[in-house]
């Protein structure tokens, strides 16, 4: 069971490293009436996510496992679609997609986490849970 949560875990920084690079993109090219706010949307959001990627990646070598640490590791075993659209509205529905996606996965993890008694590692994810959900709310209400 423990391997199965350290594989998890690794998806989980895989996909903070891609949707990091993914916002970036969206960052730098997002254009159009809305672009302050996008841009600064997303800067906020690679912001949290670089720290996210960090703590996950260091609380697995916690637990005893071995973060992915390249890029070719990471597109291996992400869950999430790297992205090359152009177009503001596409990029906040990706964004909104790839946090429904994440969610849903840590919400699978959280169950590893409680039958393995490492509430540590469980707290991280509510967390985080926590925080993305929020942020659909926010770009869906922003899509309305």
């Amino acid at each position: 069971m423990k391997k199965i949560l350290d594989s998890k875990l690794n998806t989980t920084v895989a996909n903070f490293a891609v949707f990091f690079t993914k916002l970036h993109h969206f960052h730098w090219f997002v254009k159009g009436p809305k672009f302050f706010e996008l841009h600064k949307q997303f800067e906020a959001l690679y912001e949290e996510v670089n720290e996210l990627y960090d703590t996950f990646a260091e609380r697995l070598i916690t637990i005893g496992g071995k973060p992915a640490s390249s890029l070719k590791q990471y597109l291996a075993l992400t869950t999430l679609k790297e992205s090359e659209t152009l177009e503001p509205a596409s990029m906040v529905s990706e964004v909104i997609l790839d946090l429904k996606q994440l969610v849903k996965e840590m919400k699978e993890t959280i169950e590893l986490t409680s039958e393995l008694k490492d509430d540590a590692t469980e707290d991280l994810l509510i967390s985080t849970i926590q925080s993305f959900e929020k942020k659909i709310w926010m770009f869906e209400a922003y899509q309305a």
